[in-house]
């Protein structure tokens, strides 16, 4: 009988992150063919779908997932990770608010870049690279500011379709409640898996290792939409 050990645990850890930050390449916020036909198609107030859409949006959003996996890796304390994400919540709530109902337009391949960023500036803060060169940055002030660019990525893309101005807002703020929930789901399962792995030596151990990979991720995400503004 083959008994699981937390480093096995740990290496296929580090191979679903890996995936994950392959799959990047696909666009973490593209909108499936059938849900933008679906988003086109509503003339009016449509709470329930947008929740759906909203939710599923960040469960499979291995971009938002990739920073916020950053952000909460070190953080023991429940009351500290409601703080962090509630900074990213309040970031990504504005910019996807004012992006869609302002009208307010970006590059979408260069917020792509920057999420990117994002997640590589947070697993380099893990890895303990920014005490190697003497500077500490207010990690509070940053996750707030990446919610921002992560809200607006989501908002370049519903900004290329043609939406219906009837029920816009009710639709939008749905939309957007159904990314906080699919948020707190998909943080849920991440805490259970992080805080088991904390119980074992091997945490920190791999945790440096896990970071690369997540910075990692982070770069091919950069490399991807970076190729795809040059191209453009």
């Amino acid at each position: 009988m083959t008994v699981r050990t937390p480093s096995t645990m740990v290496a296929a850890l580090l191979i679903v992150a890996a995936v994950a930050a392959l799959s990047v390449g696909v666009d973490a916020h593209g909108v499936s063919h059938r849900d933008a036909l679906f988003v086109q198609s509503i003339d009016g107030p449509a709470v329930g779908p947008f929740l759906y859409l909203g939710a599923k949006h960040m469960v499979t959003g291995y971009d938002h997932l990739m920073f916020l996996v950053g952000v909460i890796f070190f953080l023991y304390r429940l009351k500290d990770v409601v703080r962090y994400v509630s900074l990213f919540t309040i970031g990504h709530s504005i910019t996807l608010l004012a992006g869609v109902l302002g009208g307010i337009h970006a590059n979408a391949y260069i917020i792509d870049a920057i999420i990117g960023v994002s997640v590589v500036y947070k697993a380099f803060e893990n890895m303990g690279g920014f005490d190697r060169l003497g500077f500490r940055p207010d990690t509070r002030v940053a996750v707030m500011v990446f919610g921002l660019f992560h809200g607006f990525g989501l908002a370049t893309k519903l900004q290329e379709f043609t939406v219906s101005p009837n029920g816009l807002i009710t639709n939008i703020v749905s939309f957007n409640i159904g990314v906080e929930i699919g948020q707190v789901l998909a943080l849920t399962a991440v805490l259970l898996g992080i805080s088991y792995w904390r119980r074992h030596r091997s945490f920190l151990r791999h945790s440096f290792a896990a970071n690369t990979v997540l910075m990692a991720g982070g770069f091919v995400l950069v490399g991807y939409q970076m190729t795809g503004y040059l191209r453009g």
